[in-house]
């Protein structure tokens, strides 16, 4: 491997260690040789979303401009034109040795951009078509290097792993978000509870939930669940040196809603996370547990629901 690609998988492996701590940690379950793979695609990922969120002080155009400039570098680089770039050296030859699908990358920054311009999702079917390029497509871009016997069978379940992923990292981060001027949570969700984006603003303020607010995020903990049940049966489906790594994963992002739901589904008291040592006790766990043992669903008490979209409240 020359220098610069070695960089280069290297500057994905520290944003990783950085920015993805709970993710990083699942991934060290991996073979040694598939690590810097994921590194590099949570890399790209985290790097596109850093250049929409962290250049909030920029006008609207430049920052979409930033965005068409490093996505331009990367399609550039697809077509085997040079690529100078401190990271996508790495994404450009993971794509390559795994023949991963472009049009998922293409999906992922056409979500990237809608953070500069939708600030709010009218229904959870809005929502999905946004998650569809944010976290379904991650789930997709993951498959073939975790491997699976049956390719075909586990595609459902790792997109909706990607959805359940991404759902728990909305419910967890409504107050990060509303900073930041969005709201993930659907408008027509916060209308059946009766709560307007100023109440969740002033929940914010206050640095508490008031009932309304608390039994929203209760509603959207049973939406994540559907999610997290439906991606279950695909975890079995991955080669047997890659269970133990996204078993990990399952856990502790399933356990942010176990977190949640202690606090009495108030996001706003404090920031939902699970301990280091239930972390590293779920990591040993999964690691020890034997290949094809299927995994705890999330949350205090699973639904069984019939679709992922629209769980019953109950």
């Amino acid at each position: 491997m020359d220098l610069d690609l070695a960089a280069a998988y290297e500057r994905c492996r520290d944003l990783h260690r950085q920015h993805g701590r709970t993710y990083y940690l699942a991934t060290r379950l991996l073979p040694a040789w598939k690590r810097r793979h994921v590194h590099a695609l949570y890399g790209f990922t985290r790097y596109a979303d850093e250049i929409v969120d962290r250049t909030e002080a920029l006008p609207s155009a430049e920052r979409a401009a930033l965005l068409d400039d490093w996505g331009g570098r990367f399609v550039a680089g697809l077509h085997g034109e040079p690529v100078d770039d401190p990271l996508l050296p790495a994404v450009l030859h993971t794509i390559a040795v795994f023949d991963l699908d472009r049009e998922d990358f293409a999906s992922f920054l056409k979500s990237m951009a809608m953070d500069l311009t939708v600030t709010s999702y009218r229904t959870y079917d809005h929502l999905l078509d946004y998650m569809e390029g944010s976290a379904a497509v991650i789930g997709t871009m993951m498959l073939p290097i975790l491997g699976s016997s049956n390719l075909l069978a586990a595609r459902e379940p790792a997109r909706q792993l990607g959805f359940a992923f991404q759902l728990t990292n909305f419910i967890r981060d409504v107050a990060e978000d509303l900073d930041r001027g969005r709201t993930y949570l659907p408008d027509e969700d916060l209308a059946e509870f009766g709560v307007t984006r100023d109440d969740l603003l002033a929940c914010r303020a206050a640095g508490r939930a008031t009932e309304p607010v608390r039994e929203l995020i209760r509603y959207e903990v049973t939406r994540a669940q559907a999610h997290y049940a439906a991606a279950a049966p695909g975890v079995v489906l991955l080669d047997a040196g890659s269970q133990s790594c996204i078993r990990t994963a399952y856990l502790l992002y399933g356990g942010i809603l176990d977190e949640v739901a202690a606090q009495d589904y108030d996001v706003f008291a404090k920031r939902a996370t699970v301990p280091q040592r239930r972390r590293m006790t779920v990591a040993a766990r999964a690691l020890l547990a034997p290949t094809g043992a299927p995994v705890a669903l999330p949350g205090p008490s699973i639904l069984h629901l019939s679709s992922p979209q629209m769980p019953h409240r109950g």
